[in-house]
């Protein structure tokens, strides 16, 4: 699985939404605090704001704010509204796929790393990312050296 610096951008600057207390934050600013290119930051809090995750205030003090409380949009969320569903195989969803032949159990393979990924991303919230924590059974999987090193 590939996460695409869209959405790596994505969530960063939702985290720093989350993180920002009550205010508009202008989008320069989060680009500045996150280190990401303004003009595709733009497109990036364009496609949120149409998926529902910030509003946008215009004018002096203007910016975006997350459209619902940081505890109530996961990580998952934020991915979906800027690259759609968290797994695809060859451009389709898992469940609308069909194997044959020795390669038929790999459909089973392609929905169970669709289920971890939907575990992982849906329980972690903007607000665990702001507060600089996430849930015990996420970090766990961490833990572990193997965790960190790419065979």
């Amino acid at each position: 699985m590939r996460i695409s610096a869209k959405a790596d951008y994505a969530v960063r600057a939702a985290a720093e939404l989350a993180a920002s207390g009550e205010g508009p934050v202008p989008a320069e600013a989060l680009a500045r605090a996150q280190q990401v290119p303004h003009r595709f930051l733009e497109a990036i809090l364009s496609d949120l704001r149409r998926e529902g995750i910030v509003a946008s205030r215009r004018g002096a003090g203007g910016g975006y704010v997350l459209a619902r409380p940081a505890d109530k949009v996961t990580v998952a969320d934020v991915v979906r509204a800027v690259d759609g569903p968290l797994v695809f195989v060859r451009d389709a969803r898992p469940s609308d796929l069909e194997y044959t032949g020795a390669a038929a159990s790999l459909l089973h393979v392609w929905v169970a790393l669709r289920v971890n990924v939907r575990a992982v991303l849906e329980l972690v919230t903007l607000a665990d990312l702001a507060a600089g924590t996430i849930p015990d059974v996420v970090r766990r999987l961490t833990e572990q050296e193997s965790a960190w090193i790419n065979p």
